[in-house]
């Protein structure tokens, strides 16, 4: 029991990271009156990558661990489009680096170990598994498509197929939390999708005016 408490006390701090990130991005947006892409977005997301994959790997989630997999040095990536990569302590970014390459070279190590932990977990059917990472893909394919727009134009911004990735991502992963009866899941995500509506209504607003986004 005490276990659990404290590996779903450990979800509980990615997912509070996670949605700090966004209500600092929706309160600057708010202000601006437009989606904004602020640094401190993209420095809590790393940090709240990192906290929630050791969460995924402690559930034997592979949905969550895959999720956090696909974004990861796209927030590297992002802070650097903004120059404040090389702003954040070295030991932080030596760090951000080193953790994913110990995570998979682990997993390589103990792969057979591995594998019946992550795709025979008898707490997840195949069906709830494959939904679950669908929910998953969708939700952070979110961050490539930015990782993209951005590339394109060659500056920071969350555009509004961003927020619609989320809003779609977010809603199906809140689906695979109530079968899974994850309380770290459904409540992060529950905040995340009101946030990632409004964002869309701005992005609209912006757009309707004739402001460039």
């Amino acid at each position: 029991m005490k276990s659990s408490i404290w590996i779903y006390g450990l979800g509980f701090l990615a997912q509070i990271l996670f949605s700090a990130r966004t209500l600092i991005q929706w309160i600057q947006s708010e202000k601006a009156k437009k989606s904004v892409s602020p640094a401190i977005y993209w420095q809590l997301s790393i940090i709240a990558s990192i906290t929630m994959f050791f969460y995924g790997w402690l559930r034997s989630d592979f949905a969550i661990l895959l999720g956090q997999s696909i974004t990861y040095y796209i927030y590297i990536y992002n802070l650097k489009l903004q120059d404040k990569w090389r702003e954040l302590p070295r030991i932080f970014r030596w760090m951000s680096y080193a953790i994913p390459v110990f995570i998979i070279t682990y997993s390589l190590i103990y792969f057979d170990e591995n594998w019946i932990r992550l795709f025979q977990n008898k707490n997840i059917p195949l069906a709830l598994l494959i939904w679950g990472s669908t929910g998953q893909i969708i939700f952070t394919f979110r961050f490539v498509y930015q990782w993209l727009y951005s590339y394109k134009i060659q500056q920071s911004v969350l555009s509004r197929g961003f927020w619609l990735i989320s809003l779609t991502g977010s809603l199906m992963i809140i689906g695979y939390a109530v079968y899974r009866l994850d309380p770290v899941l459904f409540i992060g995500n529950l905040f995340g999708a009101s946030i990632y509506a409004r964002n869309i209504w701005l992005s609209k607003k912006v757009k309707s005016t004739g402001s460039s986004l």
